[in-house]
């Protein structure tokens, strides 16, 4: 549930293609959270909503990093997605949320109701191609999750790394918002495992470790023959 306060939302009145944000390197499917977001921030490891919480608005995350995850009936915990600035989450294809999210730490997020959003898609059909994107990118990241936890120890990790890297601002360094418990439980393996088997790619030059967050991929063509 929302546990902060939240400016009104602000009524869809721009136009997506002639606004300042429409005309810089914001990706489209994005610019409709921008244009009809409320700002909210949340302290570290508070919850956004819960899990069978109605999906009732959309959210963008500005800064920090959001975890969405399930507690499983025997107590172990499954995050399904890491939020990074820019990142859209909240989507769902029914009326609740499969999942609850959590800010990783201090975070801010733009929040747009889901009704407002269905109700200009309904009438633009350019908003109406910007959900679509937003829903099929959220799939296809879903998949690549899937196809992940199929993999050995060695591939999931690298995997992580290697899509921690393509959302960084710095592609060969990664500074990871998020625990090792968080990535074991990504990844569907222990704590341990995790810090095993980066200790091993350090070891082989395939990244450095300069601090347990800050990460340097010093060979991605190395890393990507691992994890092919």
């Amino acid at each position: 549930m929302l546990t902060q306060n939240a400016a009104p939302i602000r009524p869809f009145t721009a136009s997506l293609t002639s606004s300042p944000m429409a005309r810089s390197g914001t990706s489209p499917e994005k610019k409709i959270i921008e244009l009809m977001g409320a700002p909210m921030s949340f302290k570290r490891d508070v919850e956004i909503y819960g899990e069978n919480e109605p999906a009732d608005y959309l959210y963008q995350v500005v800064s920090g990093a959001v975890r969405t995850y399930r507690v499983l009936c025997d107590g172990r915990r499954q995050i399904g997605a890491f939020y990074m600035p820019g990142d859209v989450f909240g989507l769902e294809s029914g009326q609740a949320h499969v999942f609850s999210a959590e800010s990783i730490s201090d975070t801010k997020v733009l929040v747009v109701k889901r009704k407002a959003l269905e109700a200009s898609a309904s009438r633009d059909s350019e908003v109406a191609r910007q959900l679509w994107e937003l829903t099929a990118r959220e799939l296809e990241r879903a998949q690549d999750h899937i196809l992940a936890l199929i993999k050995t120890a060695e591939e999931r990790v690298v995997s992580f790394l290697l899509e921690m890297a393509e959302r960084a601002s710095y592609k060969g360094q990664i500074e990871l918002p998020m625990s090792r418990r968080d990535i074991a439980d990504y990844l569907g393996l222990t704590i341990e495992t995790v810090s095993r088997t980066m200790t091993h790619l350090e070891s082989t030059a395939a990244i450095e470790l300069c601090t347990s967050r800050h990460v340097v991929l010093k060979n991605q063509a190395k890393l990507r023959q691992l994890n092919a």
